[in-house]
């Protein structure tokens, strides 16, 4: 048995994820083809690599079926209620940050505080006759943070696409959304709050509370996190 190391499975990510263990004596690498997801570790005896989307491995890593986890807080925390009864973090990794937002369109001059949202959102009820959307690919914390702001008379719609785009297109009127730069958002004609920040996220080793652990490979994993230093 050896223990399970997932990281993202292509893009900047993996190769970012690559080189901040290189920089620690883990020689992670990609083995087969391009569509094999299949990879290998150099440097610490034991350890097995998976290739996954950023996007599953909260789920593998509640589910104990893997020992370790390279993914985004925002994954994490969207994705698993209890996650601090789940998951341990190890050691951010310094890379892929960004915000989860609250935005709104620029041209609502009059909204700049979650209270104003509120007031938005009441006023365009009486309007319209239906709940002011906030397209979001993040509906458990979206939901939350909205819920100890106070803001009512929203509903929220999905988005798995280009969200920025949802507000111009009309099928939202706010968008909840992973920014780092903010120039989507200009580009899209929308600002954030001024207290609309939700969540500030970034690339997360983490550890499985509930992955079974032999004594060797507690022994492995206690080496692992003195070699990164974490």
């Amino acid at each position: 048995m050896s223990l399970k190391l997932g990281v993202p499975s292509k893009g900047r990510l993996m190769e970012k994820c690559f080189d901040w263990f290189a920089a620690r004596g883990l020689h992670l690498s990609r083995t087969g083809s391009e569509r094999e997801y299949a990879g290998a570790v150099e440097g610490v005896d034991g350890i097995a690599l998976v290739l996954l989307s950023a996007g599953e491995i909260p789920r593998e890593l509640a589910a104990g079926r893997l020992h370790l986890g390279v993914t985004g807080t925002d994954l994490v925390q969207e994705k698993l209620p209890l996650w601090e009864q789940q998951l341990e973090e190890i050691a951010p990794l310094g890379f892929g940050q960004a915000d989860l937002i609250l935005a709104v369109p620029q041209f609502w001059v009059d909204v700049d505080t979650l209270d104003d949202l509120d007031a938005a959102a009441a006023a365009f009820r009486a309007r319209h006759g239906h709940r002011l959307r906030i397209a979001t690919k993040y509906h458990r914390l979206v939901r939350e943070f909205l819920r100890v702001g106070g803001v009512a008379d929203y509903a929220l719609v999905d988005s798995q696409g280009a969200t920025e785009g949802t507000v111009k297109n009309e099928t939202a009127e706010a968008i909840a959304d992973i920014t780092s730069t903010g120039e989507t958002l200009r580009a899209n004609h929308l600002k954030p709050l001024s207290d609309g920040l939700i969540l500030r996220s970034q690339a997360t080793l983490w550890r499985s509370r509930g992955a079974p652990c032999t004594d060797a490979e507690t022994a492995t994993l206690a080496g692992l996190i003195a070699q990164i230093g974490a």
